[in-house]
């Protein structure tokens, strides 16, 4: 194991029980003070939610119905049937006042896609109202149409956004750069999944990674690092190098920490929250889902990300959003969107087989 896997190792060990302890002072808070103390509402723990909410999009009506439509979620979740109905209405209501107005700003073909989208989330819709007249014995069918919908809702909002929202700092041009998303395939001895990357997030953390991804920098290497019920990690090459060695120059190339505010259009780089005295603030993509994907760097220095990266599989619960040790600390890029199930049986030692982008390819730019 490397010096930068190591290191990370130890700190990754006391954010682990950081963890733990956070989520037992969670408890005793909710014991002393349930008023206060409740979270309001359920957590957002589904990546394609998490994805959704971080796309530059402006138009407050689309938040509206996207707001409306995760509802349904925590209400299916805890068999709330009736609620669950309630929520497909106003879903319905939001796109009858709505619909006809946002399509007449597209331009026809976006039109056309995000028309057919929103038939797709009508017939959803009604399937889960159908589901849930059923209710327990339709619970299925209804999860399986929510899932449905998710997936529809992604690609109407796909349609409202547009050129890539600003320019990354002219002292980074030197760095790839992914303006927009991407999909990496990686197949592994454990099974395959696929990992979305958020470029309009971490245009030069996911760009490290595709451009790795494209050079076929993964392929053969192996899992070093796997704590169960915690994390997985890859990345460290075969050799003295613990990163990947930049054939122009010989030297390891690093890139900036580089994290992006909720609510904030581009990214803070070079220092972490705490560095920066931001102590109330959540990042755009946070440590909340199974999955979560981050690069790893030396514990004193946030600016020392090369290749090695590693994927998050704590339970979300005890991982609310503003609450771990892990967000605003290491740089996520994006999160397992296929084949989570894979993680928990990652072993030391597995090998990536293969990994590969598989889309948004036309985002990516190499460094100047």
């Amino acid at each position: 194991m490397t010096q930068r896997a190591q290191g990370f190792w130890q700190w990754g060990s006391l954010c682990r029980l950081g963890l733990y302890v956070a989520a037992l002072l969670c408890g005793v808070a909710l014991w002393g003070i349930p008023a206060l103390a409740l979270p309001q509402g359920d957590a957002i723990t589904d990546p394609r939610t998490l994805l959704r909410r971080a796309l530059p999009i402006q138009d407050s009506r689309i938040w509206e119905i996207d707001e409306a439509i995760t509802k349904i979620e925590a209400d299916l979740k805890y068999n709330r049937w009736s609620a669950v109905r309630g929520d497909v209405r106003q879903v319905e209501r939001l796109l009858d006042r709505y619909a006809d107005p946002l399509l007449a700003e597209l331009p026809p073909e976006q039109a056309a896609a995000a028309s057919e989208a929103i038939a797709a989330l009508r017939q959803e819709l009604q399937l889960i109202s159908q589901a849930t007249e059923r209710k327990s014995k339709g619970k299925e069918e209804a999860r399986a149409a929510y899932d449905r919908l998710i997936d529809d809702l992604g690609s109407l909002e796909n349609n409202w956004v547009g050129a890539f929202p600003y320019e990354v700092p002219d002292e980074y041009a030197d760095k790839p750069q992914l303006l927009g998303r991407a999909e990496v395939e990686l197949n592994t001895t454990a099974g395959r999944m696929v990992i979305t990357l958020d470029g309009y997030s971490a245009p030069i953390t996911a760009g490290n990674f595709a451009d790795l991804v494209q050079r076929g920098f993964y392929d053969g290497l192996t899992f070093d690092r796997v704590e169960k019920f915690f994390l997985v990690q890859a990345g460290d090459p075969p050799g003295p190098a613990d990163g990947y060695v930049d054939p122009a120059t010989g030297r390891v190339r690093t890139i900036p920490m580089e994290i992006r505010v909720k609510g904030e259009v581009m990214p803070r780089y070079g220092q972490t929250f705490d560095q920066l005295g931001l102590w109330d603030v959540e990042p755009a993509l946070p440590f909340a889902a199974e999955g979560t994907v981050a690069m790893a760097r030396y514990p004193e220095d946030p600016n020392s990300a090369s290749s090695q990266f590693f994927i998050f599989m704590a339970e979300p619960d005890l991982t609310p959003a503003g609450l771990n040790l892990m967000d605003g600390r290491y740089a996520v890029f994006g999160y397992v969107t296929e084949g989570t199930e894979v993680l928990r049986k990652i072993k030391l030692g597995d090998q990536i087989l293969s990994a590969r982008l598989i889309s948004g390819q036309e985002n990516l730019r190499n460094g100047a």
